[in-house]
């Protein structure tokens, strides 16, 4: 695209979303790039002084321009009929900024009757809603990604409160450094949000394993988290090999242990492993193998929340309320290390998607409306630990991310390295929000099965640090660079409202 001699170059960045009119097709498209042209190069070696104004000017109107790469996306017919682009419009066609009539042809409107439609900001330069479709969300995997202070959690909780005030699906969100539940402070100003328990107190429950630290923070959990030694097996610490620095032989020696003590082989390893020696011999195994595994899996006990005697499964309470379609917000307090993260996540997650597992064979062999289950979506911080190649082939985040809801489970990663992440993980996310990323392999692992890849990397790599993400995928028709919805008074009240016609229909 050649700009007019009147346009200023300054006003338009790439990322913008633009439409070119042509015969019979209107094409939705991006800038991807924008470059200064001469028509002769003599000018570039030879240019006008500082005080000749007229020249200028002349060479400005006749032999200077401006260009544009631009990537058309969609195409329109004359019957209103969206479809991917398979032609191109003709020479000289016209190019005009894109207009909010254009922004609800594509992406949908928050208005509209079917409740699919969410808000997450407006294309750059524009007020127009872009929305997210959350049914095309809640079919698959999703991901947040970006650098640290980008405001990927800011994303993310925009994204979860669209998904629970639609009731499109039920989250149950493990929040590493309680950001999500009660309030959080704004990065960059001493202010405070509002948390998704604060905006839908009837639709969210607060579980904790560090109940002391939620009641500082204003509020008691709605229940407090205790996990026996029983729940945890053998494959939630082999899951955590590299984070532990595992040797094989100590995986190999809590197999042998579990294999004679079933459920209570970690109890026995924490009583016993002191004595290394006897209780090698007692199961077979090599006494330094179980030296290093009662090394790694000692520190256990000093969580307060892990007990060796037998109390009800947390599970089974969790599951009780993701039956009600209740959301669950699981806070860790100050039990905020990777390794608690990584294996109370993986101890949940497994059992729940066990009984999700039970639930979609039951409803297959009956076929009834009423047994179907609710949409799950797991979100998880710190994706690449549980993802990374290596993990990815051990823990349950590996299985359910390769399934696509086949068992109505799905995940919601955040991350700030996905080139960490396993690539045939990656390319199951089916909606990706991704704010600036400043690794080269970040950038390329991001896109990586993307058909616009090479143009969307020069797209990414001009976002700025904050307020700004590229969306792709399953749940927006196109690409398009937003300045992300802001999470502010006007917001809390949009939603509360909303929330409370759902709550109403419910009801009805």
């Amino acid at each position: 695209m050649r700009f007019s001699s009147q346009t200023d170059i300054e006003t338009i960045k790439s990322g913008k979303f633009v439409c070119i009119q042509g015969l019979s097709h209107r094409f939705f498209s991006i800038i991807t790039d924008l470059m200064l042209e001469t028509a002769h190069p003599e000018i570039l070696q030879f240019p006008p002084d500082e005080g000749e104004g007229l020249l200028k000017e002349l060479l400005t109107t006749n032999s200077m321009y401006a260009t544009a790469q631009l990537k058309p996306m969609l195409m329109l017919n004359s019957l209103n009929h969206i479809s991917p682009v398979k032609t191109v419009p003709h020479h000289f066609a016209s190019v005009y900024e894109a207009t909010r009539k254009d922004i609800e042809t594509i992406f949908g409107d928050e208005k509209d009757v079917s409740n699919n439609y969410f808000n997450i900001g407006n294309p750059l330069d524009m007020d127009a809603p872009v929305c997210l479709n959350l049914h095309n969300l809640a079919e698959r995997s999703n991901g947040v990604f970006g650098k640290t202070g980008t405001g990927k959690t800011f994303i993310t909780r925009l994204i979860l409160a669209g998904l629970i005030k639609s009731n499109k699906a039920t989250c149950l969100i493990f929040d590493m450094h309680s950001e999500y539940g009660l309030e959080a402070r704004q990065e960059g100003s001493g202010t405070f949000v509002k948390g998704l328990k604060t905006l839908f107190p009837s639709k969210i429950a607060i579980f904790s394993i560090d109940p002391v630290a939620t009641q500082r923070r204003g509020t008691a959990p709605d229940v407090a988290v205790k996990i026996p030694y029983q729940d945890i097996h053998v494959e939630d610490i082999m899951s955590l090999q590299q984070e532990l620095n595992l040797h094989a032989t100590a995986t190999e020696a809590a197999y042998l242990l579990h294999g004679k003590y079933k459920k209570d082989w970690l109890a026995v390893l924490l009583s016993k492993g002191i004595n290394a020696k006897e209780l090698a011999e007692e199961i077979g195994a090599h006494p330094e193998s179980i030296a290093a595994l009662y090394r790694k899996l000692k520190h256990i006990e000093k969580y307060s929340f892990f007990t060796p005697d037998p109390v009800p499964s947390v599970t089974d309470t969790i599951i009780e309320y993701l039956d009600k379609r209740k959301s669950i917000i699981f806070e860790f307090g100050n039990y905020s290390s990777t390794f608690c993260y990584l294996l109370v996540a993986n101890i949940i997650t497994r059992r729940i998607h066990s009984s999700y597992i039970q639930k979609t064979e039951r409803f297959l062999g009956t076929k009834k409306p009423e047994l179907e289950p609710s949409k799950l979506m797991i979100v998880i911080e710190e994706a690449h630990k549980f993802l990374n190649p290596t993990a990815a082939s051990q823990t349950i985040f590996g299985t359910i991310a390769r399934e696509m809801r086949k068992y109505y489970v799905s995940l919601f990663i955040i991350d700030q390295r996905p080139s960490g992440i396993d690539p045939e993980i990656l390319s199951q996310v089916g909606t990706k929000v991704i704010a600036q990323l400043s690794d080269e392999k970040d950038v390329q692992a991001v896109l990586s099965g993307s058909a616009q890849a090479n143009t969307l990397k020069t797209v990414l790599n001009s976002l700025d640090t904050k307020k700004q993400a590229l969306v792709i995928g399953h749940a927006v028709r196109m690409p398009i660079v937003i300045e992300t919805r802001t999470y502010d008074q006007i917001f809390y009240k949009a939603m509360q409202l909303d929330a409370s016609i759902n709550i109403e229909n419910d009801l009805f």
